[in-house]
């Protein structure tokens, strides 16, 4: 018997198609930073060393609130402040969801450029270019207990810029620019935002978008 001609398939996959485009944005609420002490992290990592009976023979140190405020910050390695570019990223990709974009395309599609990296602990950082920060506590509850932190606080009027890499095929940059905008109001950045995971938010880490710088960097 004659065998059957194979037919054969032709997949096409078009070339990566990425823009990029730097965001000036200002703060319209202050912006509230608490990134995890690196002595929280050395405490953990003390007790697993010892195991399960570890914490029995541990004694509470006094708290530095001081220490508490200077490790909440997100410091580059060449001194500047810095926002985490993954709750850029994190933000934009959230508010695809106010618009019926598929999340996980968005995760697929969505970059953000570091301008520097955190001095401790190699974060991804975009700069913060106004506002200095100062020392603020506040009562928190962790589950049924209460408890003071001290962290960082970037008072209103603060500024950032953020470069935005994102595949052209699937975004424009007016949809880049929207989700930008609807990230500042409705999504927000730092403790106590509006997308707060634990809660409704303070109000706070809420910006506006200035205006586009470079709307494409190659």
């Amino acid at each position: 018997m004659a065998k059957k001609a194979v037919k054969e398939k032709v997949v096409t996959i078009p070339a990566l198609n990425l823009e990029c485009a730097e965001f000036e944005i200002e703060g319209d609420t202050i912006m509230v930073q608490e990134k995890f002490s690196e002595k929280a992290k050395r405490l953990i990592i003390k007790i697993q060393e010892k195991g399960p009976q570890s914490k029995k023979g541990i004694k509470k140190e006094p708290k530095d609130f001081q220490l508490m405020f200077e490790q909440s910050q997100h410091v580059s390695k060449d001194g500047w402040p810095g926002i985490p570019a993954a709750a850029f990223r994190s933000g934009v990709i959230s508010a695809c969801r106010l618009v019926g974009f598929k999340m996980t395309l968005a995760k697929l599609s969505l970059f953000v450029v570091a301008d520097g990296y955190d001095k401790t602990d190699e974060t991804p950082l975009c700069r913060i270019t106004k506002g200095k920060a100062k020392y603020r506590d506040d009562a928190v509850r962790i589950q049924n207990t209460c408890d003071v932190h001290a962290r960082a606080m970037f008072e209103p009027g603060w500024r950032a810029k953020v470069r935005l890499e994102w595949d052209a095929d699937q975004f424009s940059l007016a949809d880049v620019s929207n989700l930008m905008s609807r990230m500042g109001k409705q999504v927000g950045i730092g403790a106590g935002r509006p997308d707060s995971r634990s809660s409704a938010g303070m109000g706070w880490g809420t910006f506006k978008v200035l205006n586009k710088v470079n709307q494409f960097i190659k």
